[in-house]
């Protein structure tokens, strides 16, 4: 189908829209099972819209096909890829190795193969290590993916984690160049999201196809139940994109857009508030600050990040800080207290004993609530709910203040972990208390 998308991408960025008139962050929604439509961007490059986007270039002789969408939807999105080319597919090159992006691979290159030919996975040579500590970790991944994704797909969109990925028939550590139709086509690796990124350029195209490197939200730099992201090299990826002068960028989700100036403008201001909110985090650690003072300092300027592709809507400025200290200077916050801290329900016992009891601090926390304190009062109505892990009337208030804490994120992140947090309290309320 023919698409007014491109349209909308330019107005969104040379307007500054960053909501939708009815209210939802400016972008491109998709309905509930993840699957949205096919959308023709030029003669030769069309993009499948899903939960992650799969973009497909084409020649006479030959297709590419970045990245494969999540296990549950690649049987349709193959079926959409083969209606739309003319020409075989002659490589699949995964972005990196997140099961958005990365779990129907599987599927694809069988669906994509036949006559004694299949495409070539291609993708970065760290991307069988990560499948590898994916299958290590699979219990956590399941767990910190099912509370991240429950709130905004409740249809069960994000069905466990572990996936099948077969081995890539072509690997590459820096930069390589495939040869599709005759279209030659470079691949770059960078460390940001995943140790395991990669960009593709296109040069006969001007056309980049970015993966995750682009968001339509705050760079994903700091996901709290992660591990390590890279910020600079995240940075100087986007600036590498937009000296190459592409006309045509091509993102893992939201809208493509069009352009050489808006995609350069756009790729730089990304990768200056990147780069500004690591060198201040830097500056303060390298003056003895601690990560709290660290934190109090670095509250980016709000104007800056009014973005509709830098709106923070899934990750945030916060845990991007958060995510530098991590990589630069350890666990440590700096709190010497906090080098080997006393248990948490022995610190929660003392200190209810010292306030009256955990009632005591959890009304405590419900009046701080009221009053629009509710980080403070989340510290004390964990602190309750710890000390007496039984006491339905302290869960009822920690149930309530972590919903109105919920309720003020704008990231999807946080709103999901005080979610969890909410109904782990309501499931140990009183029955008689409200739901």
């Amino acid at each position: 189908m023919s698409s007014d998308i491109l349209a909308k991408s330019s107005e969104g960025i040379d307007h500054n829209l960053t909501h939708e008139p009815d209210g939802r962050p400016f972008g491109l929604s998709l309905p509930s099972d993840g699957l949205g439509d096919t959308h023709r961007l030029r003669d030769d490059v069309f993009m499948v819209a899903a939960f992650a986007h799969v973009h497909v270039v084409q020649t006479e002789e030959a297709s590419v096909v970045f990245d494969s969408g999540i296990p549950e939807l690649a049987p349709m999105i193959a079926d959409r890829v083969s209606e739309e080319v003319a020409a075989p597919v002659s490589h699949l090159v995964l972005t990196h190795g997140h099961r958005d992006h990365a779990g129907g691979a599987g599927h694809m290159i069988g669906a994509f193969g036949g006559a004694g030919r299949r495409p070539a996975l291609v993708a970065h040579e760290s991307l069988p290590g990560r499948m590898a500590r994916y299958r290590l970790t699979d219990g956590y991944n399941r767990i910190i993916n099912e509370r991240q994704f429950a709130r905004s797909n409740p249809d069960g969109l994000i069905d466990g984690f572990a996936f099948a990925l077969p081995d890539p028939d072509v690997t590459f550590r820096d930069r390589i160049g495939i040869d599709v139709g005759g279209l030659e086509i470079e691949l770059r690796h960078v460390r940001a999201e995943t140790d395991d990124h990669l960009w593709a350029w296109i040069p006969q195209r001007r056309v980049a196809v970015t993966g995750d490197l682009m968001l339509w939200h705050f760079p994903n730099a700091g996901n709290p139940a992660k591990v390590q992201r890279y910020p600079l090299e995240w940075a100087a990826a986007l600036r590498d994109i937009a000296a190459v002068g592409p006309e045509l960028l091509l993102p893992g989700h939201g809208l493509p857009f069009e352009g050489r100036e808006r995609i350069r403008r756009v790729l730089e201001d990304t990768a200056a508030v990147l780069e500004d909110l690591t060198m201040l985090t830097i500056e303060l650690m390298n003056a003895g600050a601690t990560l709290d003072e660290v934190l109090e300092a670095t509250r980016i300027d709000q104007e800056r990040i009014k973005r509709p592709y830098l709106a923070p809507t899934y990750d945030e400025p916060e845990f991007v800080v958060r995510n530098v200290w991590r990589l630069y200077g350890g666990w440590y916050d700096g709190v010497p207290s906090n080098l080997k801290p006393a248990r948490f329900a022995e610190l929660a016992s003392e200190l209810a004993d010292l306030a009256g009891g955990a009632l005591a601090l959890a009304r405590r926390a419900e009046a701080l609530t009221a009053d629009g304190q509710t980080a403070l009062a989340c510290h004390l109505v964990d602190l309750a709910a710890a000390a007496e892990p039984k006491n339905a009337a302290v869960h009822g208030a920690r149930r309530d203040v972590y919903r109105q804490r919920r309720d003020e994120q704008q990231s999807l992140i946080a709103a999901a972990v005080y979610e969890a947090a909410a109904h782990d309290s309501a499931a140990r309320a009183s029955p008689a208390a409200p739901s």
